[in-house]
């Protein structure tokens, strides 16, 4: 005996290690390497997605600056005269509207003398013939055409530059622009990087010409606000290609990459805190630690339960589960073993019943939805037999509704527009259609027909059809408004009519459709196909069912077509709600 116990209890430590080390070690293994590989794809991702977005900005910058000297090299096309040119100044003007970044103008003739100034906030001058050829500006437009000045605080605040620019021809002259760096932030500041990252524009010195905190810029100089920024980009330079680490002006961790704006010489630099660009590394981290703390436990209950039960009741239950499975609902697993595993298997069976009764019934209630209503679908398979659908007599209430100038529609829309009016149409009414009890028996394109009281019996049939067909009225009317918005003229009209007709199926033996035949068929159809948009239209025999508890206004004797008699025909009064137009 005590030699069968230590025999068994050998085997429980050797099970339970073997099972708890097979679930442990791989575990910890793919932790680990899940955790380095998403390290280094979101390291690759981060350095994509900020190189990217640094070259974006750039070129976006470029592209603003460009712009203005686009403008600029218009007033440089002419050669200038000794007379005053009237058209020169026009076009200074306008350029200063166009441009609002412009500043003031000042233009130069072929030998350095101004000739016109135009100015936002100063006074205009024109004619002065002051020789500016000396100036910075000038000896830089005439050695390289475009010349960008270094960016300048105006009253230490806003940062401003000069730009000038010489024509092709020296006769031309040259224009010298100063611009309001400030404009720039709509730029940087439409740049988002994640939740928190930006982007943010240093001079050659390293001074800010543009922050998403515009307070920043409006510091100008100041050293101790731009060290920051100097020391990242300097970050960037040493590292080269991949993106570099640092931190931004509020001491927050951050990986930032940096692409050069050719002109001016100036470097855009994005940037994103580490503990956003990294969040997900260190989420993954956490739920690799929490997975290998719970997978530990697991793997120690699951070691300690096959180990203790790994006899043959184990092979049934497996081989059972998997026919069970398998979809053969008949077996039974038979294990009396008097515990959890009889139980178990006990279970089991009884969910393999279930799932027995369970699957027939949803294969019988799916045939019969192929080609019945819902309600009439579950009718069927709650009395247990389909007699209910067979032919026999009785008095029915007939709906019809048809789109008015669908067919127009249909030959103009592409067949995109036309489906989609089609999908907005039935699935609107579909709900209501069902919350009626109606049984849906056809619908063709945008008509279709409803019958109340067949095969589904329901008190007061005329007074629920005449309820269904004001709320269906009503919401496609909800809908045509929305569809007269996209120019589609469509409208709605409805018929109703009440009276004896033969009910049943009818169709081959792979398709059934459950469906109506008699005069009040017809009639209804020649009533709907007579109401105009909006107008609901029944029979007289409607209108006497519902005397008394809804409106129906008579409209007279109206010929219909395909009868020779005329009928009285009813106009269901409803509250039509207004049109948005």
């Amino acid at each position: 005996m005590t030699r069968q116990r230590l025999r068994i209890r050998g085997l429980f430590q050797k099970y339970f290690l073997v099972l708890f080390l097979a679930v442990v070690i791989p575990l910890a293994t793919n932790g680990v390497s899940e955790a380095w590989f998403g390290y280094r794809d979101q390291r690759a991702t981060l350095d994509q997605l900020l190189g990217v977005e640094a070259r974006s900005a750039g070129a976006r910058i470029q592209g603003f600056l460009d712009d203005i000297t686009n403008q600029l090299g218009w007033l440089v096309q002419l050669p200038w005269a000794e007379e005053p040119d009237e058209r020169r100044r026009i076009d200074a003007l306008r350029l200063l509207r166009q441009v609002p970044a412009i500043v003031n103008l000042t233009l130069l003739d072929g030998a350095g003398r101004e000739r016109l100034y135009v100015s936002r906030i100063g006074l205009n001058r024109t004619e002065t013939r002051t020789d500016r050829s000396a100036d910075e500006a000038v000896t830089g437009a005439r050695a390289n055409r475009l010349w960008y000045g270094e960016v300048r605080y105006y009253r230490d605040s806003e940062p401003y530059m000069t730009i000038a620019m010489a024509g092709n021809r020296p006769s031309v002259g040259i224009v010298v622009a100063e611009v309001n760096l400030k404009l720039i932030w709509d730029v940087i500041s439409s740049i988002k990087i994640g939740e928190t990252g930006h982007a943010f524009v240093l001079d050659r010195p390293g001074r800010l010409v543009a922050h998403p905190d515009i307070s920043l810029v409006l510091r100008g100089a100041d050293e101790a606000t731009l060290a920051p920024f100097r020391e990242l980009r300097e970050a960037i330079g040493r590292a080269g290609a991949d993106v570099a680490t640092g931190w931004d002006a509020e001491g927050i961790a951050v990986a930032a990459a940096a692409a050069p704006v050719a002109g001016p010489d100036w470097t855009v630099v994005v940037e994103q805190p580490l503990s956003e660009a990294f969040g997900p590394i260190y989420a993954a981290l956490w739920r690799t630690v929490g997975l290998l703390l719970a997978g530990a436990a697991f793997a120690g209950l699951l070691a300690y339960v096959l180990a203790s039960r790994m006899t043959k009741p184990i092979h049934l239950l497996e081989d059972g589960t998997e026919r069970i499975g398998a979809g053969q609902f008949d077996h039974r697993i038979h294990i009396e073993t008097g515990d959890e595993l009889q139980r178990l298997a006990e279970s089991f069976n009884a969910m393999a019943a279930e799932l027995a009764v369970s699957q027939e019934r949803q294969e019988r209630i799916a045939k019969l939805k192929r080609f019945l209503a819902p309600q009439v679908a579950e009718l069927v398979d709650r009395t247990g037999d389909d007699d209910v659908l067979e032919g026999r007599r009785t008095e029915v209430v007939t709906i019809f509704g048809d789109l008015r100038g669908f067919t127009a529609f249909s030959a103009r829309a592409t067949p995109e527009e036309v489906m989609s009016v089609l999908s907005e149409y039935y699935d609107a009414l579909g709900g209501i259609i069902t919350k009626y009890a109606a049984t849906l028996t056809s619908f063709s394109g945008d008509g279709l027909m409803l019958l109340i009281n067949a095969p589904v019996p329901v008190a007061e049939p005329a007074l629920r059809a005449v309820d269904l067909a004001v709320e269906m009225q009503l919401c496609v009317q909800k809908l045509i408004v929305g569809w007269q918005r996209r120019g589609y003229r469509i409208g709605f009209g409805m018929g109703l009519a009440m009276g004896p007709a033969t009910v049943g199926r009818i169709g081959y033996e792979s398709r059934f459709d459950y469906t109506a035949i008699g005069s009040v068929v017809n009639l209804a159809a020649r009533l709907c196909a007579s109401a105009a948009d909006r107008e609901i239209l029944a029979d007289a025999t409607v209108a006497e069912a519902v005397e008394g508890q809804r409106v129906l206004n008579p409209m007279g004797m109206r010929r219909l077509k395909g009868y020779d008699e005329e009928f009285l025909v009813y106009h269901v009064a409803y509250a039509e709600r207004p049109d948005a137009a």
